[in-house]
């Protein structure tokens, strides 16, 4: 508890991330090689999907970073509202344009892997179209935080905002269950996992690596905007 109310200041906050994020970025570029050379390199085949499953190793580790990522800016959005702290507010917009990539990346991705695989690189699938609203929603709160010419003064309809669109992120993740789609189910669950031990670490390694990518850029992004809110640290 004492750490976190650390890094609620402000010029610690700024301190730690300036020197942690080219160390997280450069991590994470590094193990997502590492994964792109196991999945692409070493991992067989698929024995039905031939060699268009390698798409997973980057659209499965986008895909879920874009719902975590988003999971991640309410967490700051609810401790904003609580506390009201710059340090919130600016983790809750460096999150926003991170994750709106994630998405886009993981839809691209999607698309070309569905054209061999279902012969369309699109259909109103409920998984795609939760994803693609997903997309329009962070391409919505970006806009919703620049409406005020002082940030501060927009932070607390952002996280209203955040908050309320959050009911998509279980309705992406439950719709393989919920509804009848072309995507496919759970390869991966806490019951286990059903691929190939390499085609595993593969993966595993492309989400951790985007996963520290993903972090270095948010704290990066953060950082700008705190300078931009409170000025110069020294």
């Amino acid at each position: 508890m004492i750490v976190l109310k650390q890094l609620a200041s402000p010029p610690k906050f700024y301190a730690l991330a300036t020197s942690v994020w080219p160390w997280l970025t450069g991590l994470g570029g590094l193990i997502l090689l590492a994964g792109l050379i196991v999945g692409l390199l070493v991992a067989p085949a698929d024995a039905v999907q031939g060699e268009v499953y390698r798409a997973i190793y980057v659209h499965v580790a986008t895909a879920w970073m874009s719902m975590f990522l988003y999971l991640v800016a309410c967490g700051y959005a609810v401790l904003h509202w609580v506390y009201r702290t710059d340090v919130s507010a600016v983790m809750m917009r460096a999150i926003l344009p991170t994750g709106g990539w994630m998405t886009l990346v993981a839809l691209v991705t999607g698309a070309l892997w569905g054209m061999p695989t279902w012969g369309t690189y699109w259909v109103w699938d409920a998984r795609m179209t939760s994803e693609l609203l997903l997309l329009f929603i962070y391409l919505g709160l970006i806009a919703l935080g620049q409406l005020a010419a002082d940030p501060s003064k927009s932070d607390r309809l952002l996280s209203i905002g955040l908050l309320l669109a959050a009911v998509n992120i279980p309705l992406i993740y439950f719709s393989v269950i919920f509804w009848n789609t072309l995507h496919q189910g759970y390869s991966v669950s806490l019951s286990g996992s059903h691929l190939d031990t390499s085609i595993a670490w593969g993966m595993w390694l492309s989400v951790l690596g985007v996963w520290f990518w993903c972090a270095g850029t948010v704290l990066n992004r953060a950082r700008h905007l705190l300078v931009l809110r409170r000025g110069a640290f020294r």
